[in-house]
């Protein structure tokens, strides 16, 4: 029996135009449109505006706030504080949970509890996880403050701004180390034990098979968690700043998203407010740029 060539052609699927897709998507563009979008084009707008506190009047003033903000010295000396609690911040937190995650990673017994204990601090909440540390480091009363002073170390961040920010630093870092340990140990646990135990048999050592094998395989999951953690120094450790030291003493601890909520809701500047949460935007905004752009580049996908 002889069949046409067209009898063997496959008939293309046409699926005609549907709802469900626009529906599952319509919940989160909601939700960026309301908390984000909506936000953002507020504090844009209100950036070009002088307000006073009771918004009783209102003048358009173009870049002048901008202009003030610059030729502010203090808003100035807050960039470099910030870049280096972000990076302490980064480095410390992704550092030790990489650790925690290649110690846990090779634990047998009791290895249910001893990652619990790890996940812990990642449900306390920012200004609990900073009432925590001030409460240990307080001068008066606190038990590490207590033991510092029987070594000869008179401890007291209500004075010093770099102990000060030393503590921000070690409350940021500890609420931040369980959410690295996390991604960590799910990214270790899924390469394959066979390229390990290939390793191992033919001699490498433990450091060696971290630094040739398990790094490398990582470094997705590595490079995610940068961007996460920069943009969490900058914005979600706000609560731990605010409990902690409420920016001082003297300003030492105050960063840019600090500056922000202080200026605008303690200084009724709510022009100047405005252009700063614009600038910490585009200046995230930038990092992340950047670090996609360069950085990604040095990933193994």
């Amino acid at each position: 029996m002889l069949f046409s060539p067209g009898e063997f052609m496959l008939k293309r699927v046409h699926f005609g135009p549907s709802w469900l897709p626009f529906a599952l998507v319509a919940p989160q563009i909601f939700i960026t449109l309301v908390f984000f979008m909506w936000p953002a084009g507020q504090a844009i707008f209100q950036s070009f505006l002088i307000e006073d506190a009771f918004g009783l009047s209102t003048e358009f003033v173009w870049l002048d706030n901008f202009k003030d903000l610059w030729n502010d010295q203090h808003y100035i000396d807050t960039f470099s504080r910030t870049a280096f609690f972000s990076l302490m911040v980064a480095f410390f937190s992704l550092s030790i949970a990489l650790i925690l995650a290649g110690m846990a990673d090779r634990v047998v017994k009791f290895a249910t509890a001893y990652r619990t204990m790890l996940i812990w601090p990642y449900a306390v909440a920012p200004v609990l996880a900073g009432a925590l540390w001030v409460f240990m480091f307080d001068p008066t009363l606190g038990i590490v403050a207590y033991t510092l002073d029987m070594f000869g170390y008179d401890w007291n961040h209500k004075l010093n701004g770099g102990e000060a920010m030393a503590l921000v630093i070690m409350a940021a870092t500890w609420k931040q180390i369980s959410y690295n340990f996390l991604f960590f140990l799910a990214a270790m646990q899924s390469i394959p034990k066979s390229l390990i135990e290939a390793s191992a048999i033919d001699g490498a050592g433990p450091a060696r098979r971290f630094w040739t094998i398990i790094f490398p395989l990582i470094t997705p999951t590595t490079f995610f968690l940068l961007v996460v953690n920069i943009v969490y120094a900058f914005f979600e450790t706000f609560g731990i700043i605010h409990a902690v030291t409420e920016g001082g003493p003297a300003g030492s601890t105050t960063i840019l998203v600090y500056k922000v909520y202080n200026d605008g809701f303690i200084g009724l500047d709510l022009g100047g407010s405005a252009s700063q949460s614009v600038i910490l935007m585009a200046i995230v905004i930038f990092i992340t740029i950047i670090q996609f752009r360069y950085i990604e580049k040095k990933v193994d996908y």
